[in-house]
């Protein structure tokens, strides 16, 4: 079959790649849809993959006015063109675009949602109720997600969970030296207790949760400063720039706000190549996001990190009492008291363990591989769907 794979971001969305691996594997041809403009990460690996790239006519930008609808004809005269058995998207403005530009053509349509942020506004959740239902499938990409689709009406059948999943190969625990090496880096010795937060900053968004960035970083800050007041020798070791423009400036009030620049017990990096080396020399990971999927949780677990997490979205799915805590989320009070219990096992001996039960979760529940195998069951699926329903038209 041939699938059309749709995303509004020719940087980001490299959690797709899996999911064309797998496809080309199976003898499937891949074409994908991304927007107009620059090189990106994303565009890069899928050239490198030999998949063919299509600049889309339609830049995923839904303004009042004439350029919208010219946009999205043009975007229906692609799919028309690619003559796809299945369109495969992922991101919400890449859902708008494709449910009406691929109105009324042969090819099923497949949405596979990578977080709830959305559906938390009242307006957008109001539409979506509507709009849904044009997806053949609703792929959640937790259960959580899933769960609020079947909210607003879809059935069971409809709304599989499938976790975007980790690569728990490229993403496993350190050596004792890459440990030690990554701990040197940051100047923590054996003892210190080092903690982590892999997440870029957003700017708050107008329609959820005005004000306030959604991965949480005020909330974790304002937590450290308490955590901290009798325990110096601890450590947080932020990771992630601004998103965009308006991610740097929102980074920038918080650094002015918090006073992190005099603070000695927290490092702030912008984002790096390689997030292994924060990982490697964690002795804990937060994330303490307001909306969330399953985020860096995953990831801190495959490397034998114990979390503590938010009860936002699908964070919770991220771990079991045995691997690390749960907070209610917005309560910096609640994930001291965390930071302090963590702090106390680390002091025993016995917060590595948790490490070691997360990593065998991750590999269970999380993997990348299977989730993607699983991805492609249900494009197949929907494909012979679709084609059954017109030969019985």
């Amino acid at each position: 079959m041939k699938v059309a794979l749709v995303i509004k971001t020719a940087d980001g969305g490299r959690w797709t790649l899996p999911h064309v691996d797998e496809l080309r594997e199976r003898g499937h041809d891949v074409v994908a849809v991304l927007p107009p403009g620059s090189e990106g990460q994303l565009r890069k690996a899928l050239h490198d993959r030999g998949v063919d790239v299509v600049q889309s006519a339609f830049d995923f930008r839904f303004r009042p006015g004439p350029a919208t609808l010219r946009g999205l004809l043009g975007l229906r005269r692609q799919l028309r063109g690619l003559d796809p058995d299945v369109v495969h998207y992922h991101l919400y403005a890449s859902a708008l675009a494709c449910r009406l530009a691929a109105l009324g053509l042969h090819a099923a349509r497949v949405h596979m949602v990578p977080g709830p942020l959305f559906l938390e506004s009242p307006l957008i959740r109001a539409v979506e109720r509507l709009l849904c239902r044009l997806d053949d499938v609703t792929i959640g990409g937790s259960e959580h997600v899933a769960r609020r689709y079947r909210e607003l009406g879809l059935t069971e059948e409809r709304t599989p969970a499938i976790p975007y999943g980790v690569d728990v190969e490229q993403f496993a625990p350190p050596s004792a030296a890459y440990r030690a090496a990554s701990r040197d880096a940051l100047c923590a010795g054996d003892d210190t207790f080092v903690v982590c937060m892999v997440a870029y900053v957003y700017a708050p968004k107008r329609l959820v949760r005005p004000g306030r960035g959604v991965k949480g970083h005020d909330v974790l800050l304002s937590a450290w400063r308490e955590f901290t007041r009798d325990r110096p020798d601890a450590r947080l070791v932020l990771l992630g720039g601004g998103f965009d423009a308006a991610g740097i400036a929102y980074k920038r009030q918080l650094l002015e706000r918090f006073d992190v620049a005099t603070d000695h017990t927290v490092d702030w990096h912008d984002s790096v190549l390689d997030v292994r080396d924060c990982y490697a020399a964690a002795d804990c990971s937060v994330s303490p996001s307001l909306s969330e999927n399953h985020g860096a949780a995953l990831e801190a677990a495959a490397m034998g990190v114990p979390s503590i997490v938010s009860d936002a979205g699908a964070l919770p799915e991220t771990l079991d009492p045995a691997s690390g805590w749960v907070v209610p989320r917005d309560d910096p009070a609640a994930l001291a008291g965390a930071l302090r219990a963590a702090y106390a096992d680390f002091r025993a001996g016995t917060l590595a363990r948790r490490g070691e039960l997360a990593r065998e979760r991750a590999e269970r529940l999380f993997a990348q591989r299977p989730a993607a195998r699983a991805v492609a069951d249900v494009l197949e699926r929907a494909a012979r769907q679709r084609r059954g329903r017109r030969a019985g038209a």
